[in-house]
């Protein structure tokens, strides 16, 4: 077994899903989304996200091909699926703000006066964390290891990153203090805008490999 070669390689792992999930863009999406949430919710939230980020990952990652064909399921379609999903949150984050709840009555299982929709898993553990290009690169990953101990390594670089999302989602809290109300909803719909037009680009991306394949 040589260290340095490991090294390396967990370097280059690290490295392709760190970019490709990217934490910072987490970050100021969750807090467009959270913007008028309490701390205990947001902390929910970003625990509950990157946990189940994590799963997916691990699963495909493991029976990632076995499940695409299982469902007929292609990468394409996967993508631009997601796309789709991402453009209806897009759209209405550059309406209305995406207001985190609703008043209710009877009991408040947030324990903030707010019944808080739920963004854990959609948008941002699906497709935000765990986007379809994210899953590609881990699914390519776990196939090329040569061996176990590469294989640990893909593992320890997943849990790194989404441990980096989560972190990247409690401490954006900083940004929000020095926005105000007003610096809220121009940030919104700024990264509601910037949503759609990641959303578009998966759909695109989809479509052209679908032309591709033919």
């Amino acid at each position: 077994m040589n260290l340095g070669l490991l090294f390396e390689y967990w370097l280059i792992t690290m490295a392709a899903l760190f970019v490709i999930v990217n934490p910072l863009t987490t970050a100021f999406v969750f807090v467009s989304l959270t913007a008028k949430s309490s701390e205990t919710v947001r902390r929910t939230m970003a625990k509950r996200s990157s946990l189940i980020a994590t799963g997916i990952f691990v699963v495909f990652a493991l029976l990632g091909s076995l499940i695409f064909k299982m469902f007929g399921i292609t990468l394409e379609a996967f993508r631009i699926a997601g796309g789709l999903i991402l453009f209806g949150i897009a759209m209405g984050m550059i309406r209305r703000g995406q207001d985190e709840g609703e008043e209710v009555s009877g009991d408040d299982p947030m324990g903030d006066g707010k019944l808080a929709r739920d963004i854990s898993v959609i948008p941002l553990a699906i497709p935000f964390i765990s986007g379809p290009g994210s899953i590609a690169t881990v699914m390519i990953l776990t196939s090329e290891a040569p061996t176990a101990w590469h294989l640990i390594l893909v593992f320890l670089a997943i849990i790194i990153t989404t441990g980096a999302c989560y972190l990247a989602m409690i401490h954006s809290h900083i940004l929000v203090r020095y926005l105000g109300e007003t610096g809220k909803d121009i940030i919104t719909r700024i990264f509601g805008i910037i949503l759609s037009v990641i959303a578009v680009q998966f759909v695109i991306n989809g479509v052209l490999d679908i032309y591709r394949s033919l």
